[in-house]
């Protein structure tokens, strides 16, 4: 197998394993704020009608969806969004650097969410799939006025 196929192969389902791996540790951060597990003893008298109880909601429930890939591209960039907020709000007044401010986490959630918007899941998502039972019926049916259908071929099929 030559270096350019492996690349080929292995570059969507590494983009695969980013989206499952970021979502991972982002559902970490909402679980320790919504259900104390991880145990944060700074969580422990959360208010869910709070910005950090939003948070939360976000992270955990955002971080769901994008583990198995189901509305990743919109998901991806309201948890990009999120997480540029999180960092103005939180860090960014302590030092405008994050290895200062502690806002490192913040700034690269936010920038592998923006990526994933752009890139798209990954085939392995509930996404692709969705995306290829599509594909597959279409093949079968097209519609009218797509590429894929020709009017005068089934017309001459048919005439036979």
């Amino acid at each position: 197998m030559s270096k350019d196929v492996f690349f080929d192969i292995w570059s969507p389902r590494m983009l695969s394993v980013l989206r499952i791996v970021a979502a991972l540790l982002f559902v970490m951060h909402g679980t320790a704020k919504l259900f104390g597990v991880p145990h944060q003893p700074q969580f422990d008298n959360l208010q869910f009608i709070s910005l950090e109880g939003l948070q939360g909601i976000l992270e955990f429930a955002g971080g769901m969806l994008l583990l198995v890939g189901l509305f990743s591209r919109p998901i991806a960039f309201i948890l990009s969004g999120d997480m540029a907020v999180a960092y103005f709000m939180a860090h960014f007044p302590k030092n405008w650097l994050p290895i200062l401010n502690g806002g490192d986490l913040a700034v690269l959630f936010c920038f592998v969410f923006f990526y994933l918007w752009l890139a798209g899941p990954g085939p392995w998502s509930i996404d692709a799939m969705i995306r290829g039972a599509a594909r597959a019926r279409e093949a079968q049916h097209p519609l009218p006025g797509t590429i894929r259908h020709h009017p005068e071929s089934s017309h001459s099929a048919s005439a036979r």
